[in-house]
């Protein structure tokens, strides 16, 4: 019986680096003095920790062959490429998905640095602007044949 293999093509997970933990640790730490001390009920400080490392734990874009998968503290959106009309970029150099019907989704962690990356994935539907991709880099990559028994 012969498996059925699925190509699912490139992709690229955008989130916030995994040392933020760190300083979590140090603010938990820094709060315990407070939230343990004398003054009673103060323990609900332990609530900023907890919401700083939900929100670097949930905070996401994927992007996949079939579109890009954005992930917020509160929401999720997906967003088809064929739904897609471009990107814009704001002051501070991040990057929001325009669609057809021009609202503008913004893309948690995306930069502009990562423009070339969402080339890839998108198999040359996003345009790279920086130039630093060949015609041949974002074609789709060709699925291995496996000899036939």
């Amino acid at each position: 019986m012969a498996e059925k293999e699925q190509d699912t093509g490139r992709k690229a997970v955008f989130r916030i680096p995994r040392t933020s933990f760190m300083a979590i640790a140090l603010l938990t730490i820094c709060v315990t003095p407070i939230a343990l001390g004398e003054i009673p009920y103060l323990q609900w400080l332990y609530v900023f920790p907890i919401a700083l490392a939900v929100f670097v734990i949930r905070t996401r874009t994927v992007a996949t062959r079939e579109g890009l998968a954005t992930r917020t503290m509160f929401g999720h959106r997906d967003v088809p490429w064929s739904a897609l009309k471009g990107l814009a970029i704001t002051k501070r150099s991040r990057v929001q998905a325009v669609l057809t019907d021009g609202t503008k989704v913004p893309l948690p962690t995306v930069r502009t640095r990562h423009l070339p990356v969402l080339s890839l994935v998108s198999e040359g539907l996003v345009a790279d602007p920086s130039g630093l991709l060949d015609n041949e880099d974002v074609k789709p990559a060709k699925p291995e044949t496996s000899p036939s028994e």
